[in-house]
């Protein structure tokens, strides 16, 4: 005897082949859904945004977004690329405490 698995719109139920299986991770929520590409289509896109991340001093995180002309019009083109990457250690930090 075998198993089958089914999957399933979790908005409307509906039963959805593997291929049409679009999983949307809702990250303000800390949630995740699966759905089909039509049912998403109701959804109006932003286009030219940036995505920031604040971390606050108490530990408060915020997720911020701005439209790229007025990130821009704060940070230019040939500045960021002189910040550090987001993975890894940032510059001059050392792990050995001084003594």
């Amino acid at each position: 005897m075998g198993f089958k698995q089914i999957r399933t719109s979790d908005l409307t139920g509906v039963e959805l082949k593997e291929a049409d299986v679009v999983t949307v991770a809702v990250k303000s929520a800390g949630k995740v859904f699966d759905a089909a590409a039509e049912e998403l289509s109701a959804l109006k896109r932003l286009t030219n945004v940036i995505e920031l991340e604040f971390r606050h001093p108490d530990g408060e995180l915020e997720t911020v977004l701005c439209s790229k002309t007025e990130f821009e019009k704060l940070v230019s083109t040939a500045q960021l690329d002189t910040f550090d990457n987001l993975r890894g250690r940032r510059s001059g930090f050392s792990p050995r405490r001084s003594e």
